[in-house]
């Protein structure tokens, strides 16, 4: 049974939806293809969040839960440092910024030192603790605004209906949003509506819209989207942009920057 590409998709979902796992060595078999071919085909299925690779095969994807702070704090730390040192060095004297509750744009805090007089708001409980240390020692010398409303204690931050009226009474020069998906087709989403709700108004208030996300957010959709791929200015990531994405970027205005 020899199928073309997309309609092989099709039947590989189908038979993973029924099964629950595929073997690659068998699906080549099955739709007399090479193993290599097979192998794209997962790829290109599992960039699109419809299976998990496993070797020799795949799984079924389950939808993605966010993990508490200090899991993503712990996740890819590296390279999130790498993203905070890049993004800071987008910050002027006296800018107003939004540093939102992700573990990526949380980074952006240690390398403020020198930045005068810039007044920051946050919905971040750590981001907010760790302004105040900074402050207290010396290494910050701005403003610190706390975006109020309910506190989720899991991942210690303030979302709701209370914080986005407040964000209402705002404008900012720049906001530091930490994503958890990044799709030229599906746009910025997250894993969390209510907090994706939030998230969008902060990019409402905001004259420069600028991504922080490492590679794993990359060509990535999860639950709830946030805004259109084309309603961002930057996106700071440890990589260099996907193959095919330069054209999407140039033609949506959007400037990667990257180590």
């Amino acid at each position: 049974m020899s199928l073309a590409g997309e309609d092989r998709k099709i039947s590989i979902m189908n038979l993973l939806n029924e099964k629950g796992k595929v073997i690659a060595r068998e699906l080549s078999l099955l739709f007399e293809v090479s193993t290599e071919t097979i192998r794209r085909d997962l790829d290109e299925l599992e960039k699109e969040n419809k299976l998990k690779k496993i070797y020799g095969g795949a799984v079924k994807f389950k939808v993605g839960m966010e993990p508490p702070l200090y899991e993503r704090e712990l996740l890819n730390a590296e390279a999130k440092s790498k993203i905070g040192l890049l993004a800071a060095e987008l910050i002027d004297h006296n800018d107003v910024i939004i540093i939102d509750e992700g573990s990526t744009a949380l980074q952006i805090i240690h390398f403020l030192e020198g930045k005068h007089n810039v007044t920051i708001l946050t919905n971040s409980i750590p981001a907010m603790m760790l302004l105040i240390e900074n402050k207290k020692r010396g290494a910050f010398d701005g403003k610190i605004i706390l975006i109020g409303g309910e506190v989720n204690v899991k991942h210690l931050r303030v979302s709701g209906p209370i914080a986005e009226k407040i964000m209402e009474d705002f404008y900012v020069n720049k906001s530091f949003i930490s994503v958890d998906g990044v799709s030229l087709e599906y746009g910025i989403t997250s894993y969390d509506y209510e907090q994706a709700v939030l998230t969008r108004e902060l990019i409402r208030c905001s004259e420069t819209v600028i991504v922080v996300a490492d590679e794993s957010k990359i060509a990535k959709r999860t639950l709830a989207k946030i805004v259109d791929f084309h309603e961002v200015h930057v996106i700071v990531s440890d990589q260099e942009p996907p193959n095919g994405w330069i054209p999407k970027l140039k033609d949506s205005d959007v400037r990667w920057i990257h180590p």
